[in-house]
């Protein structure tokens, strides 16, 4: 028998709301002619394994949603093992991104949050990023360096949209910072995310494409759970 959907409880509906709301409140992205651009960074090391896994899926529907008003480049940021720290190219298409995704393992190792902050700031000195979403369950790193590299960032009008897997104090504290420092938006995930998180990772991406009127024009052709959270933005 199929099991049937995770509902949102009281408590996630009002999560999922502020997050929502915080997206919406996002000054208007610039539109030019050009592509929007999402920085797609990820904590790879071994205890993340699972969450790489399901993120394969829920890029692919991050490009179909964004497919529709535009498109939407994508940079791939992961750090795993020792002192190991990589970026992608910039890709178009969800098909490249997979490719490169699997070619990925989760390796053991302390994360590399700053590393991945630097690589974003020095993206920004040749070309403008829409969003970035970083998906991560740790921080080990002085919270004092990372918060100063987030600020450098937000300066330059990129959001950072965190979003916390598990329970680590240190981590959330990080991560609300982050968010905070760069008129992004944190949310923190718990084991029956998975849905929230596909529809709020197509959310941040929508609006790295088209802007806070793509969002809004999003929310009124999603039904179901979709609808459910979208519709926050009205």
């Amino acid at each position: 028998m199929a099991k049937a959907p995770t509902s949102l409880t009281p408590k996630s509906e009002g999560d999922v709301s502020d997050f929502l709301e915080k997206v919406r409140g996002l000054p208007p992205v610039a539109k030019d002619g050009n592509r929007g651009k999402l920085i797609f960074a990820m904590d790879a090391t071994m205890s993340r394994q699972p969450s790489w896994d399901r993120a394969l899926s829920i890029q692919a529907e991050m490009f179909a949603e964004t497919a529709r008003i535009g498109g939407l480049d994508v940079q791939l940021v992961y750090f795993r093992g020792f002192n190991e720290c990589r970026a992608s190219k910039w890709v178009s298409n969800p098909t490249a991104l997979a490719k490169l995704m699997t070619t990925v393992d989760c390796r053991g190792g302390n994360t590399q949050i700053g590393r991945a902050l630097s690589h974003i700031k020095k993206e920004l000195r040749t070309t403008k990023v829409n969003a970035v979403i970083y998906v991560g369950d740790a921080m080990e790193e002085n919270i004092d360096v990372l918060c100063r590299a987030a600020g450098e960032i937000g300066m330059q009008g990129t959001p950072i949209f965190t979003f916390q897997e598990g329970n680590d104090a240190n981590a959330e504290r990080a991560f609300r910072e982050i968010a905070k420092l760069t008129r992004g938006a944190y949310f923190k995930l718990n084991e029956s995310s998975a849905h929230m998180l596909r529809e709020l990772l197509s959310a941040v991406a929508v609006y790295a494409a088209g802007g806070r009127t793509a969002l809004e024009n999003r929310a009124k052709t999603k039904g179901g759970s979709s609808n459910l959270l979208l519709q926050q933005l009205k």
